[in-house]
C-alpha cells in the first residue's frame, strides 16, 4: 500500500500520550519519520517510539519545555541533523489550569499561555523556518479546541490562547502561501485522553460523554486520522482551514437530543 508520507519527516508535540501519541503513530504509519517532542511521561514516549520503530519508521523522542524559544529551535536542528528535514508539523503540546479568573493563580495563568500559545508559535516558526529554506512546501497542523469559540468557565487562560492560536495559524496560511507551506487547525471536541483525569474523574468523564450530541466522546486515534488528513499532500489545496471532529458540538439542535424535543 501507497504510504503518502513516505521520505517524509514530522514534528509532534505533546506525543508522549493523548492526541499528539495518536497523530505521531498515524503519521508514522503513513510513512513519515517522526521526531516526538514531550515534557512528561517518558517511559509513554519511549513505548511510542518503539512502536514506529516496529512500523520501520525513525523516531526521536524529544524532552523539551515547548516554551523555551531556544529549546525549540535547537530541537529543530537536531530533528535535521538526526532525521534529515522538516515536513510537517503538528502542534499538540498544552498546559492548562482551572479556575476562576478572579482568584487565579497568576503562575499557573502565565504557564498556560507560555506553553500553549508561546509553544505553538515557537515551534511553528522554527519548523515553518526549515521548511521553507527546504524550498519543497510543507504542512502544519495546530490542535486547537472549542475553547477558542466558547467561553467556557473557569478557563480563561486555555481560552485566550487557543483563541491565539487561531489567529496565529490562519495569519501563517496567509504568510506561507508562496512557499506553498500549509497551515490548518484541528478542532477536537471532549476527547477521552490522559489529560482529562486532570479536571475530571472517570465516572464524571463517562456520565459527561452520554450528554454529547454523538453521545460519547471522541478517541485520540480518530483526532490522529484527521491530522493524517490535513497533513497529507493529497490535501494540498486545503490551507488556513478548521477542521471540526467534535461529534457535532457546534450543530445548533444537539442540546435537544432527548426523545420528543425534536
Amino acid at each position: 500500500m501507497a504510504k503518502p508520507l513516505a521520505g517524509k519527516v514530522a514534528v509532534v508535540t505533546g506525543a508522549s500520550s493523548g492526541i499528539g501519541q495518536a497523530a505521531a503513530l498515524k503519521l508514522a504509519e503513513a510513512g513519515a519519520d517522526v521526531t516526538m517532542c514531550y515534557y512528561s511521561h517518558r517511559d509513554e514516549a519511549e513505548v511510542t517510539a518503539a512502536k514506529i520503530r516496529a512500523l520501520g519508521r525513525k523516531a526521536l523522542p524529544y524532552k523539551i519545555d515547548v516554551s523555551d524559544q531556544a529549546a525549540v529551535e535547537a530541537m529543530v536542528a537536531e530533528t535535521v541533523q538526526q532525521l534529515g528535514r522538516v515536513d510537517v508539523f503538528v502542534s499538540s503540546a498544552v498546559y492548562s489550569d482551572r479556575e476562576p479568573f478572579l482568584t487565579a493563580n497568576m503562575k499557573g495563568f502565565r504557564q498556560t499561555l507560555e506553553v500553549s500559545m508561546f509553544g505553538a508559535y515557537y515551534c511553528l516558526r522554527a519548523c515553518c523556518n526549515q521548511m521553507v529554506k527546504q524550498g519543497q512546501g510543507g504542512s502544519a497542523v495546530i490542535v486547537s479546541s472549542p475553547h477558542a469559540k466558547i467561553a467556557f468557565p473557569n478557563a480563561i487562560a486555555y481560552n485566550m490562547a487557543k483563541a491565539a492560536i487561531d489567529q496565529m495559524a490562519r495569519t501563517a496560511a496567509c504568510e506561507l502561501l508562496e512557499h506553498k507551506i500549509r497551515v490548518n487547525i484541528c478542532y477536537p471536541g471532549w476527547t477521552d485522553t490522559p489529560g482529562e483525569r486532570k479536571f475530571f474523574s472517570e465516572e464524571t468523564i463517562q456520565k459527561a460523554g452520554k450528554s454529547l450530541p454523538w453521545g460519547r466522546l471522541a478517541t485520540s486515534d480518530e483526532v490522529g486520522r484527521a491530522i493524517l488528513f490535513l497533513a497529507d499532500p493529497a490535501s494540498d489545496y486545503i490551507t488556513g482551514e478548521i477542521l471540526h471532529i467534535d461529534g457535532g458540538l457546534f450543530l445548533p439542535y444537539w442540546s435537544k437530543r432527548d426523545e420528543g424535543d425534536f
